[in-house]
């Protein structure tokens, strides 16, 4: 077992009681969504996305490095839409052009993006929420590899046409809004 593994297991520990919801780019943007069809939820955690993609009507893999976070998704789904693994993403293998809809919140390794966009169907959607150099508040990782520079977001994902990018930095009222972190749905050309 890996640090890394150790690490979100024992986080998820923590965690298992509270009731996961989903990233703010689903639940407000729900209605971007297919409603059939299937849907990767990277880097899941105790599942939020992915219950909330299977409510919607698709057949979701929820990928995690926690045994413990998976493990928590089996035991409390009653959707048979959810697939659950154990998955080091250092060590995974994509399938190409699989997913009508790619999750990833609070999750940043740049090396995966072309892996994300190989695995897009044509007209899949992308959403990704994640955190960002410049914050408010003190939330999320202090490790600048974990943290979108300003737009980065889009240049990461510039092969696929932006429906929606949200980024609110310092600007204005910083106790009001979406700060620290970038939202970006995207959708990939048909063909």
């Amino acid at each position: 077992m890996s640090n890394l593994q150790q690490k979100w297991d024992a986080i998820y520990r923590q965690r298992k009681k509270d009731t996961p919801s989903p990233a703010l780019m689903l639940s407000a943007y729900a209605h971007l969504l297919p409603t059939k069809g299937s849907a990767l939820d990277l880097a899941c955690g105790l599942g939020g996305n992915s219950f909330f993609l299977a409510k919607k009507g698709l057949d979701v893999d929820a990928w995690d490095i926690s045994a413990v976070a998976i493990e928590h998704i089996n035991s409390t789904a009653r959707l048979s839409h959810i697939k659950a693994s154990v998955v080091d993403l250092s060590q995974a293998t994509f399938p190409a052009n699989k997913y009508d809809v790619i999750a990833v919140s609070r999750f940043l390794d740049r090396e995966l993006i072309p892996q994300l966009l190989t695995a897009l169907k044509p007209s899949g959607l992308l959403f990704y929420q994640t955190f960002t150099l410049e914050k408010t508040a003190n939330e999320g990782p202090s490790n600048p590899n974990f943290l979108l520079k300003k737009t980065e977001l889009l240049s990461l994902f510039s092969e696929l046409s932006p429906i929606i990018y949200h980024e609110e930095a310092c600007i204005g009222d910083i106790k009001q809004g979406i700060r620290n972190e970038a939202i970006l749905i995207a959708q990939k050309s048909a063909n």
